[in-house]
């Protein structure tokens, strides 16, 4: 019979693959490429197809490699926002006539900074070959045309500026005079526009309070580091020209017992000196402190002293300004916390509520907040589609549809109606969850805790976890009364589903009604007896 029924399955694949290569002969008649099933090439035909808008050298905006290559760039252009700045303040050797040394080209500094300026070349090539997502349409360019006009409209200026290789120029024409050394070395100061990538690239962690306080923290130290060097060139310019000895190096000199020679360019204090000098000034200075055991003597000087302070009041409020926002960020839930238990406090005073459910209230409200820190679920739900609400109901019921065994025959879209449904309620100790003749309009599903029932002040069953309680709602139409009591013994999470709402779940999967009346297990069945619930229906009836 297998036999048979194979053959019969191979003949109408067969019966099949002609028709449709038929079909493909006769379209491609009217010049519709489509592949032929039996065509050995066909999958390299589709896969031309979908690479047909890659073309080759073309990367990926989210591959591997341009994430790393992302990463390299942003530690080379952290690199030049420091040295930089420290090269053409500090590097430059000059006369006492104020002529530049200029540079020896076989130091390891030079030869860092020569690859730098490659790298940021190459960066630029392969930015004029990375694909784009057009913010108008939401779907990934490929185009290298496309590719290109985006980038020579967005960041190609910027990138150019900073990749202009003023160290391999200066090699290439051989130029070492006074004047093109320090025009270079003042140009080379360009390459801190990609600082403005690098702001951009990092603002996606400004989400999270620590991230921000060190990145506020590297900001400042940045800018000092750069004030710094503009504080030493001021210096080392204007000292040569002056009339007496009153810059700060002059001052510094002194102090260090390290007098500057005349036509020695060595003399004076060390480099290392000068600049954790010339740093202490401007870290005082942005930061309020100023202690004033290093000050600003000259015109130039002063000039710089006052844009310092301008500069360091704003950063000064910036910084700590957003400090103080962290900090109160970080304390917000336990401020929220308090004006909660307050309204509570004066809820109970205001109606006089008597001592025994004040602290029921209490405890409830402290064990609810030490689970959800404050937060609606369900206000926080509405903000999402509704498949999206579906995934997350699933994921926080994932333990009850996987441990319960009245689920375990339920279909995939089952469990996501029904994970949509479930109310999730926290109990504490010597709660009542269910009083006798209470309606029965729900079905009780224990998560974690132990309850007991009581019926005529006697225990006649203790729960635990997975356990249910309540009635069954697939035997009886409408809800009934609770013979006992449910109390809780320890703090407790319930999963729980309303009559109405198991009731249209078993419209939409009326097969998995029948598997849940079968599976269905009722530890502690609260119903009053068949009987008893019949003659009031009964009689009900009578009366009506």
């Amino acid at each position: 019979m297998c036999d048979n029924l194979r053959q019969r399955m191979s003949s109408l694949l067969s019966y099949l693959r002609e028709c449709f290569n038929d079909t493909c002969a006769a379209e491609d008649d009217l010049g519709i490429a489509i592949p032929r099933l039996d065509d050995p090439n066909a999958e390299d035909v589709v896969d031309k197809g979908v690479e047909k808008h890659i073309q080759r050298f073309t990367i990926l905006h989210y591959s591997p490699f341009k994430a790393v290559w992302d990463w390299l760039i942003l530690l080379l252009v952290i690199y030049t926002a420091i040295v930089t700045p420290y090269s053409a303040a500090f590097m430059l050797k000059v006369d006492d006539e104020g002529g530049s040394a200029g540079k020896n080209y076989k130091e390891p500094l030079v030869i860092v900074d020569l690859m730098v300026d490659i790298m940021f070349l190459f960066d630029i090539f392969i930015n004029f070959r990375t694909t784009y997502v057009d913010s108008n349409i939401g779907e990934v360019v490929y185009s290298p045309k496309k590719i290109a006009l985006h980038y020579l409209k967005s960041w190609f200026t910027i990138d150019a500026i900073a990749a202009i290789p003023f160290d391999l120029i200066q090699v290439i024409t051989s130029d070492n005079n006074e004047k093109t050394t320090k025009a270079l070395g003042l140009l080379k100061t360009a390459r801190l526009l990609r600082m403005v990538r690098v702001a951009r690239k990092v603002d996606r962690y400004s989400q999270y309070a620590p991230a921000v306080l060190l990145l506020l923290m590297c900001t400042f130290a940045l800018i000092a580091h750069w004030m710094a060097c503009i504080f030493y060139a001021i210096a080392s310019f204007e000292r040569p020209n002056l009339h007496a000895p009153i810059s700060w190096l002059d001052q510094l000199s002194d102090d260090l017992m390290q007098p500057y020679i005349a036509n020695d360019t060595e003399s004076g204090p060390s480099m290392r000196s000068k600049y954790v000098t010339a740093l202490y000034f401007t870290l005082t200075t942005v930061t309020t402190v100023g202690f004033g055991n290093v000050s600003a003597n000259t015109d130039g000087e002063k000039i710089f002293s006052i844009c310092a302070m301008l500069l360091g009041a704003l950063m000064y409020a910036c910084v700590f300004g957003n400090v103080t926002a962290i900090i109160e960020r970080l304390y917000s839930g336990m401020t929220k916390f308090h004006q909660q238990m307050q309204l509570l406090k004066e809820f109970i005073k205001f109606h006089q509520i008597p001592s025994p459910l004040n602290h029921r209230l209490q405890d409830y409200f402290k064990h609810s907040w030490s689970f959800t820190n404050g937060m609606d679920m369900n206000e926080v739900m509405l903000e999402f589609p509704d498949y999206l609400q579906a995934d997350v109901c699933v994921h926080l019921n994932r333990k009850l549809l996987e441990s319960c065994e009245v689920f375990k025959d339920a279909s995939e879209g089952c469990r996501r109606a029904m994970s949509t449904k479930f109310k999730t309620t926290h109990t504490a100790p010597t709660d009542v969850i269910v009083h006798r003749g209470d309606a029965l309009n729900a079905l009780y599903f224990i998560a974690r805790g132990s309850i007991e029932v009581i019926e005529s002040e006697t225990t006649t069953a203790i729960l635990g976890t997975n356990d249910i309680f309540g009635e069954n709602i697939c035997r009886y139409g409408t809800p009934g009364r609770s013979r006992a009591d449910v109390r809780a013994l320890t703090y407790c999470d319930l999963h729980l589903i309303s009559r109405d709402d198991l009731q249209f779940i078993f419209t939409i999967y009326p097969e998995f009604s029948a598997d849940f009346e079968e599976n269905l297990c009722l530890v502690a069945l609260l119903a009053q007896p068949f009987w008893i619930k019949t003659v009031q229906l009964v009689a009900i009836g009578w009366r009506s």
